[in-house]
């Protein structure tokens, strides 16, 4: 990324964030290759704790690439820290309002300008009791469909050390391991120009998933567990975050 395209409250932005992460955390980058340089692209990311979006801002702007996640409308909605997030090209999401489908053209927007859009399909921190990914919800599929843009696999694991969600503590201490690695992107090519169907979606969003835990498998030494869930018909979901 140039560094000159950035504008005042990106830099700002990195500013307040990068410094303390990399006192934070020892990071084990991986995967950079599979980022495209340019163009239109979703990192479709698992979520383990509320401090991975840090370490994956982090990694996504080491990589090169700006980072515009969709978050929960009413962060937008602190004083001054939503306006920053605003200027800083971040998209809130309305969930269970009319307004929901504007995260989705904003969404879509931001890929069709050229633009690396994060996603977290499960649409929150992981409820599993060991942090393997959730089912996902529909929203990634949808954006790729709609764009055509790659999905590429980004999985994290360490932020659980920094904010673990399962017992809410926090651990603030020098250098904790953190692994954020990306993938090839997922093969949804049998899916090219299909209707967004409610089986379609739930099948897209199963591949994304299931990539996401089989790599996550890799980055902890563990075997890859069964599907939590059914890979058979469900309900479309909305978006994830």
């Amino acid at each position: 990324m140039a560094r000159r395209r950035l504008g005042f409250w990106q830099r700002f932005a990195v500013s307040l964030v990068k410094p303390p992460m990399i006192l934070l955390t020892r990071r084990d980058w991986r995967g950079f290759e599979h980022i495209p340089a340019e163009g239109g692209v979703i990192l479709a990311v698992n979520h383990v704790s509320h401090a991975d979006p840090f370490t994956t801002a982090h990694y996504v702007y080491d990589s090169g690439r700006w980072p515009q996640f969709l978050g929960k409308e009413s962060v937008f909605r602190i004083p001054l820290a939503g306006k920053i997030l605003h200027w800083c090209k971040q998209i809130p999401v309305h969930r269970g309002t009319a307004d929901a489908v504007k995260a989705l053209d904003a969404a879509v927007e931001a890929v069709e300008q050229g633009g690396c859009v994060v996603i977290y399909p499960e649409g929150t921190t992981t409820k599993e009791p060991d942090l393997w990914p959730m089912r996902g919800k529909t929203g990634t599929a949808r954006l790729a469909l709609l764009t055509g843009a790659p999905v590429i696999p980004v999985v994290t694991w360490g932020p659980e050390r920094i904010f673990d969600p399962r017992t809410k503590k926090v651990r603030l201490i020098p250098k904790i391991p953190v692994s954020v690695w990306a993938g090839e992107p997922v093969d949804l090519s049998r899916w090219e120009g299909a209707e967004p169907t409610a089986a379609v979606l739930n099948e897209m969003t199963d591949a994304v998933m299931l990539r996401l835990r089989d790599m996550l498998a890799e980055i902890r030494h563990d075997p890859s567990p069964p599907p939590i869930w059914t890979p058979a018909a469900r309900p479309a979901e909305g978006a994830g975050r």
